[in-house]
């Protein structure tokens, strides 16, 4: 049986979702199956491999890719980590669980070395806990990736606050 695939989508496939495949693949371990890729794809930002190299993770060999429709049609979850890619990407197949954050892009970050990197370890500290809750609710009492309805996020969460989390399936 083949793993389910967690495939992160975002504008340039450059920073939000690289860090986001990163995560989720150290944090997933060999249950799934993890991919992302941009609506126009650009190349992975050198200030997003260094805010996950500061935790341990290296994303090196991440390439910045276009949606593969092949991988869309398979996943199990889809989430857009922008508005562009929320509303352009194109539409998994209904049953497919969608999920959209919507993060700061670091990228557009403005300031000396020093403020834009705080930008784009906050955005990376933001992208940890929502991969962390998104594996929770995916996940069952035996760790198995499960396809089962959505699970709320614990009353107060701020990364999950109810205005800026929306699901379809």
């Amino acid at each position: 049986m083949p793993k389910p695939l967690m495939y992160f989508v975002c504008t340039g496939n450059s920073c939000r979702s690289q860090m986001a495949e990163g995560f989720a693949r150290l944090l997933g371990g060999d249950r799934w199956q993890v991919a992302s890729a941009g609506i126009a794809p650009t190349a992975v930002n050198p200030l997003a491999v260094i805010a996950m190299s500061e935790v341990g993770i290296d994303i090196t060999p991440q390439t910045s890719k276009a949606i593969d429709r092949d991988l869309l049609q398979r996943a199990t979850v889809v989430v857009t980590l922008c508005g562009d890619a929320e509303e352009t990407c194109p539409a998994p197949p209904p049953g497919v669980r969608r999920v959209h954050w919507p993060l700061p892009d670091p990228a557009r970050a403005r300031g000396d070395a020093a403020e834009v990197a705080a930008v784009f370890r906050s955005v990376r500290d933001e992208i940890r806990a929502c991969v962390e809750a998104l594996l929770g609710e995916e996940t069952d009492q035996a760790g198995a990736p499960t396809t089962g309805a959505a699970v709320l996020p614990p009353p107060g969460d701020p990364h999950f606050a109810a205005q800026d989390r929306r699901e379809s399936r």
